[in-house]
Parts: C-alpha cells; sequence; structure tokens
C-alpha cells in the first residue's frame, strides 16, 4: 500500500487569534501591558483530519495501540482507541497503521530565527554586546521567520521552541515561545517575552584580551554586584512610579494640576515583571559556587526562576533539589571536565528526576535543534526512565512555559501539534513522517532534503 504520508503536503493559509500562554498578572500601568503583551496568531485548518490504526503516545493518559486522533479547526477533537472513537463524516481520514503518533516535541532553549550562518556575522542577531544588562532587548523583535533552520529542526518532530538571545550578557534579553510554522514571525511568535535569562557562568565576565583591555565587570564579584544594583534600580523605579501614580489620583480628586511624571527607562522597565514574580527567570549557572551566588541572588529580589546548565554541579545536586524549582538540561554530549566521572553529565538527567526534579531539554542551539529527541533517549541509557525522558520533551516543557492547557499530551482541546513516525520518538533509527502544526499539514521537506535530492 501506498504510504499516505509520502505525498502530504499543504500551503499555510491565513491566519488567525490563537493562545497567549497561561494569564499572567497585569503589569503596573497600560503602557507597561502594551510593551509586554503580544497577540499570538495560527494557521486555519479547513477541514477535519483523522488519523487511524496508529499507536499513539498520549504523554498524559497511557498508550492506546490502534488508535484513533482527530483534529479540527487546529484543536485535538477526540483521541482514543478505534473502536470508541466516532469519526466527523466529512473528515479526511488517512490510515496510520504501523505509525506511531505523538504530541509536537518542544525545544526549551534555542536561537532559532536569530542566526543562520555562524562563521557570517552578518546573520547572526544573538546578542547585544554594547552592555551587560540589556533586559529591554526583546528576541521577538530580531526573529526571523524564514530561516532554513526551522524546517530542519520541524523535520524530526519539533513544533514548538523557546529562543532565547546568547548567553555572553548577564541579562541579554528577552525569550520568545514559537511555533515552528507560520507565513511570518506574526503567525510564529505565540508568546513574545516568555522569560528572561539571568546567566552567571563567568563567561560574562569582561576581561577578555588581557588585563589591560579588561573593564567592569570583570569578576564574579563585579557581576553579582552589578546584577544587584540593577534590581535595586528597577525597586526604585518602581517606587517613583507608584508615588507619581498616586499623586496622579490625589490631584485629579482635588482638581490640581496633574505631578511631572517621572522619566521612562526601559532597561528598568523590562525588570518589573519579574520583580513582581509575574514571570520567571532562567538562572543560569554551571558550578556550584555559581550557582549558590546567583540563587542567594534571585532569593534576595524574590525572583520566581528555573535553572539552566548546571552540568558540572553534581556535588550540590541535594541542594538543587531542595530548591524545588524546574531546571533545563542538555545538550547532554558535552565532555566531563577532568576531574569528574565519565559520565557526569550524561546522567544529570537521571540524576534531577531520582531527587524528584521536574527537568526538560534544550539543545541550545538553532542548527541541531532537530537533535533534542535524541538526547532525551541518549539519557535513558544512563538511568532516566523512559516515560519522564519523553515528558521532559513535551509535558513537562509545556507546564513549566505554561503553556500546558494547548501544548504537551495528546488531549481532547489542545492545539493539534501532532507527529507522526515509523517507530518510537526516542530511537535516532525513527523517520518522522508527518508533522502538523494546528492541525495543518506541514511541508516535509527542508534545505538539507532538496540538497540531498538534487546531488543524489
Amino acid at each position: 500500500m501506498k504510504n499516505p504520508f509520502s505525498v502530504l503536503s499543504s500551503q499555510f493559509s491565513a491566519s488567525q487569534p490563537m493562545w497567549s500562554g497561561r494569564p499572567r498578572p497585569l503589569p503596573l500601568t497600560l503602557l507597561l501591558l502594551l510593551i509586554l503583551t503580544f497577540a499570538p496568531q495560527a494557521f486555519t485548518q479547513e477541514k477535519p483530519l483523522a488519523l487511524k490504526g496508529a499507536k499513539l503516545l498520549t504523554v498524559t493518559h497511557g498508550v492506546i495501540e490502534n488508535g484513533v486522533i482527530v483534529m479540527q479547526a487546529g484543536k485535538i477533537t477526540a483521541v482514543g482507541a478505534a473502536s470508541a472513537v466516532s469519526v466527523p463524516s466529512d473528515a479526511k481520514i488517512i490510515d496510520a497503521t504501523g505509525m506511531t503518533i505523538y504530541p509536537g516535541l518542544i525545544d526549551s532553549e534555542t536561537q532559532l530565527g536569530l542566526t543562520e550562518i555562524s562563521e557570517e556575522n552578518m546573520t547572526n542577531d544573538l546578542v547585544e554586546p554594547s552592555d551587560e544588562i540589556m533586559p529591554h532587548m526583546h528576541t521577538a523583535e530580531a526573529f526571523h521567520a524564514e530561516s532554513a533552520l526551522i524546517p530542519v529542526a520541524r523535520m524530526n518532530g519539533i513544533t514548538n521552541a523557546v529562543v532565547a538571545p546568547e548567553g555572553a550578557d548577564t541579562l541579554p534579553g528577552q525569550d520568545s515561545f514559537i511555533q515552528l510554522a507560520g507565513a511570518s514571525a506574526t503567525e510564529m511568535l505565540l508568546i513574545r517575552d516568555i522569560a528572561m535569562p539571568l546567566n552567571f557562568t563567568g563567561d560574562e565576565r569582561r576581561n577578555k584580551g588581557g588585563f589591560d583591555k579588561r573593564k567592569f565587570p570583570s569578576t564574579r564579584m563585579g557581576l553579582a554586584a552589578q546584577l544587584r544594583q540593577s534590581f535595586l534600580d528597577a525597586q526604585d523605579y518602581r517606587a517613583k512610579w507608584t508615588d507619581y501614580d498616586r499623586k496622579k489620583t490625589d490631584a485629579a480628586k482635588d482638581k490640581k494640576p496633574e505631578p511631572l511624571a517621572p522619566k521612562r527607562d526601559l532597561k528598568l522597565e523590562a525588570l518589573l515583571p519579574y520583580l513582581e514574580g509575574s514571570k520567571a527567570i532562567v538562572l543560569a549557572a554551571q558550578s556550584p559556587s555559581d550557582l549558590e551566588t546567583a540563587v542567594s541572588l534571585a532569593h534576595e529580589f524574590k525572583l520566581k526562576f528555573v535553572l539552566n546548565h548546571i552540568a558540572h554541579s553534581q556535588p550540590v545536586l541535594d541542594y538543587v533539589a531542595s530548591l524545588k524549582v524546574p531546571v533545563i538540561v542538555g545538550p547532554i554530549y558535552e565532555a566531563p571536565k577532568d576531574d569528574e566521572r565519565y559520565d557526569t553529565v550524561y546522567s544529570l538527567p537521571a540524576q534531577l528526576y531520582k531527587r524528584g526534579v521536574k527537568i526538560v531539554f534544550a539543545s541550545y542551539s538553532a542548527h541541531n535543534v532537530r537533535n533534542l529527541p535524541d538526547q532525551a533517549g541518549f539519557a535513558t541509557a544512563f538511568g532516566l526512565p523512559y516515560d519522564e525522558a519523553l515528558k521532559a520533551i513535551t509535558i513537562n516543557a509545556a507546564e513549566i512555559w505554561g503553556v500546558d492547557g494547548q501544548l504537551g499530551s495528546l488531549d481532547v482541546g489542545k492545539t493539534a501539534n501532532v507527529v507522526v513516525a515509523n517507530g518510537d520518538p526516542l530511537d535516532v533509527k525513527t523517520d518522522v513522517k508527518q508533522v502538523f502544526i494546528a492541525g495543518k499539514e506541514v511541508p516535509m521537506t527542508d534545505r538539507q532534503v532538496r540538497l540531498r535530492d538534487e546531488y543524489k
């Protein structure tokens, strides 16, 4: 029988409003609200679609061996055993017998859309190096929807990703949450400013080129002091605006002239949602000492945070577990340091899971996002249970980023981001045959496929 997934392709259609993630508290002023929010878009699925006969990895409610999944208007409208699901009479039906179907995968940190050719600076928009403290930079404003790297990632089942600035600054800007298909950046950017990295790995020190050329902050002490001052300044900025709003209200009541407003400072303004706890910091630290210093700083300002880049903090994993926060891991192919066991990095996901820590995987890349499921599979060889590895690139990631009501599992009512493959998603030998994003069949081709076909 002809493989029904070998010829599927369709053009992207007009967009309509989609979802914007879990509701978050409103900022202080309407002006700040306009800066921090974004109205996402989505595809329009033209007619119902049913996939029948496949093994369904639902993630949240087990495995269905001979299942049916129905997608309509961009949503999953039915999931279950073939004998229990009623398919709409006008649905397009695809026989997926022998296939494995699972939810679209989520990469929790990438540079997709910010770079194209690493060695060509004109194609790189990764970080603003003019200052170490740049929270008012927005990856959403640099995101390039036509990047040839996006279809490459999509071909292995990744449908959503967090786009983050490169880690050369302590506060390099704000992350975005994207879907990996759309006619424009407007359609692909689902949540603008979803989180903000706070990097404290030591690589942010301004001490390159010799002692005579270094500038502040060139030490870890300097990094910590600069970060602390930035948050103190933001607290003072918030107090000034709160005082202004109070005086303005009083003046209106007493029919007096309106007071002079404080000068707007975009850098400090960008820190306010994080000081208020309405958004999360992604706190990156590698060594135990850096980790404890950065966490102490986060606690000082009552920041909500997710841990990142702790690959070489094995001696303090019990301390990490005591923090009760999620951890982003990967890539787990990194070599251990000279004083570490050979499997230090490989076993980190399993070590964290055993301590009750919720983990997610990230590629930290633009060129290797497609390897995300392989990382999760590799971790299972070093003790991470299979189900937890799959959750780490699906529902766990959706929960951490506040989009579990829309993504991360095959559940009725969620966005129809669905992957059809000829085997286990964590097996490197598996081929993805078709990806659906918001119920639309995404063209299964990319630059690498075209080059292969041209030169074979």
